[in-house]
């Protein structure tokens, strides 16, 4: 009996050993990447056109990276706030294991990123990398911004350097242990050019390009515990946001015909999101029980054409039966 209890207590220290082994190796490792681009971009007047437009109306950039005016529907970020960061999201807002603040992003040198290279952005954007080589938390989108095509990505780039510097430091992140070593292994690098679908030759290639770099797949995908995307479930809806004190939950864009997806026509739906343009679609009062993490106030910034690619491309979708509940009590949403 002694005998075999050595035996084991010796397969457990191994054990240990083993477990405190990968530890160390995952805490020594930098993630997977390449060297930044060496490219310094252009800024043509065609670029910083197309720029603006991703970044004010496609990508969120300015949603995230601002001051969120949590009165106003749909949060826009309060005007000269744009770019600076500093939202912090954590467990009980967005799920996170710890706290992650929205970096600021304008050309401060100090405080933002005015000392950062563009490959150095190129690379954080589409591969979760930073100016020193670590991780960033998948709380930014880069697993989708990967798509984001290279003179899409060269114009938000070129747009991104004309915002107002503002000197305003944002506190580090803070994640949880094992997380805190697990995001190491989600940066991958890109491996060749990235190129945007011709709508006039791929039309639903590009609708499904936009939905990805727009954020409609991540935000109205369902998430488990794990903050893993549900399988079977994309775009299906029921993902819990509650930045704020607000508790909403994320619309089923699939076809099924219980849905709006599968009763609304393509007029109905870009006519949707027309109805919160010009000024007053950022300045429309609502309780927040009835806000909503969806920046209608950006989206409907953008053309008819592509929101009609969206919309011609969540109709190809398999319907998914699947009511939610967009504004349930905090109880609820809880549950």
């Amino acid at each position: 009996m002694k005998t075999l209890l050595k035996v084991l207590a010796g397969l457990v220290a191994l054990a240990l050993l083993a477990v405190a082994g990968g530890v160390a190796f995952l805490g020594a490792r930098k993630p997977a990447q390449r060297p930044p681009p060496d490219e310094k971009v252009a800024a043509t007047p065609e670029r910083l056109a197309r720029g603006e437009y991703l970044v004010k109306n496609v990508t969120g950039c300015l949603h995230c990276h601002g001051d969120m005016q949590f009165e106003y529907f749909g949060m826009p970020p309060r005007p000269g706030s744009e770019g600076g960061g500093g939202f912090t999201f954590t467990r009980e807002n967005a799920g996170v294991p710890g706290t992650v603040t929205a970096r600021n992003l304008t050309a401060d040198p100090e405080t933002g990123k005015g000392n950062w290279t563009d490959g150095e952005l190129m690379r954080a954007i589409r591969e979760g990398i930073d100016k020193d080589g670590e991780a960033l938390f998948p709380m930014m989108p880069y697993k989708f911004l990967r798509h984001i095509g290279d003179e899409d990505l060269r114009a938000v780039i070129a747009y991104i350097r004309t915002l107002k510097p503002i000197k305003k430091t944002v506190p580090p992140r803070k994640i949880d242990f094992p997380v805190s070593l697990f995001i190491k292994l989600e940066p991958q690098p890109l491996t060749g050019p990235v190129h945007t679908p011709d709508d006039a030759k791929d039309h639903l290639g590009y609708g499904r390009y936009l939905s990805l770099v727009s954020g409609c797949f991540e935000c109205h995908t369902a998430v488990d515990d794990r903050m893993k995307f549900v399988p079977g479930q994309d775009y299906a809806g029921g993902r819990k946001f509650a930045p704020g004190g607000l508790h909403v939950v994320s619309a089923n864009l699939t076809p099924h015909p219980d849905n709006y997806m599968g009763q609304a026509a393509r007029e109905q739906f870009i006519g949707r999101f027309r109805a919160f343009a010009g000024p007053e679609g950022r300045t429309q009062k609502v309780p927040r029980s009835r806000n909503t993490v969806m920046p209608w106030y950006a989206f409907a910034g953008m053309t008819d054409q592509d929101l009609g690619a969206i919309y011609d491309y969540l109709k190809t979708l398999k319907p998914i039966a699947k009511k939610v509940d967009p504004f349930p009590t905090p109880a609820v949403a809880a549950r």
